[in-house]
């Protein structure tokens, strides 16, 4: 009986360390962003693909509706529905589900994503955006963490387009009552300025930056028969699945097109979404 006992005792010590091992060889990714990274589950589509290949990384997201970076920090969800979320400011001694989220675990990645107007007004993008990502950056852990910057996409419009937010809603000190972004003439020229206001965030913050937007370019104009829009600003599959493939490639350093997975991407569209994410 003793014997049995001691037996006992091993296996279990032994099966405790090695799912210790496991865990502690985990690399844990965090999405932190808006429906433009969660449409159609890009960040499952992502764990999808490393499954095939890197199933050590895991992959778990803060994501919500509309939510800017500054809002994961500052507002409190009261609520919430299939399609949005209602929110009020956050009071002294509470924290938002965001914050909650990065304190759980010692995160090894951050992916940072924030709507696109919100980069391409140089107010907002001062004052909010960077400020923002200054913060989260304080709240994680883990000092080795890896932040990429989530690069993304035009918005489908006419031109000429120029966006534009009241300065109250920036910062109570800016003078003027409009801060607005440069005049957008071409979808090339919205590209450039949009993947340039994210280079300087990126500057800004010492981070990683993603190429999502200049792949979606290169689909709208070299294969404008793979739709990539669900409606004037989201991903539809195809525009998931290409994101998925970049962000795959940037955990790996693989070729997505050496991935077998395809979800339900048709498989000749899927190479070459695979292929543009190179």
């Amino acid at each position: 009986m003793k014997n049995l006992l001691l037996i006992f005792i091993i296996l279990t010590t032994i099966s405790c360390k090695s799912q210790n091992t496991e865990k502690a060889d985990e690399i844990n990714v965090l999405f932190i962003g808006n429906s433009l990274t969660y449409f159609y589950e890009m960040p499952q589509t992502v764990q999808k693909m490393l499954n095939e290949t890197n199933p050590k990384i895991k992959i778990d997201q803060s994501t919500f509706p509309g939510q800017s970076l500054s809002g994961h920090l500052s507002e409190i969800i009261t609520s919430r529905t299939e399609n949005g979320i209602s929110t009020r400011k956050k009071e002294e001694g509470e924290k938002t589900e965001t914050e909650i989220k990065i304190a759980e675990k010692k995160w090894d990645i951050v992916i940072l994503q924030t709507g696109t107007v919100s980069v391409l007004i140089p107010e907002n993008r001062e004052f909010k955006t960077n400020k923002a990502i200054s913060e989260i950056k304080k709240l994680v852990s883990n000092p080795n963490c890896k932040f990429i910057l989530f690069n993304t996409w035009p918005s489908k419009t006419e031109y000429p387009e120029q966006y534009c937010y009241p300065s109250r809603m920036i910062d109570k000190s800016i003078e003027k009552d409009r801060c607005c972004s440069p005049t957008l003439e071409n979808l090339q020229q919205e590209t450039e300025i949009i993947n340039e206001s994210y280079d300087l965030v990126a500057q800004k913050n010492n981070l990683l930056k993603s190429d999502n937007g200049t792949k979606f370019y290169e689909v709208l104009t070299k294969h404008p028969e793979i739709e990539l829009y669900e409606d004037e600003s989201h991903p539809n599959k195809y525009g998931a699945f290409l994101n998925a493939c970049v962000f795959y490639q940037m955990l790996t350093n693989k070729k997505a097109s050496d991935l077998i997975y395809n979800g339900e991407i048709e498989p000749k569209t899927a190479e070459i979404l695979k292929k543009i994410a190179e």
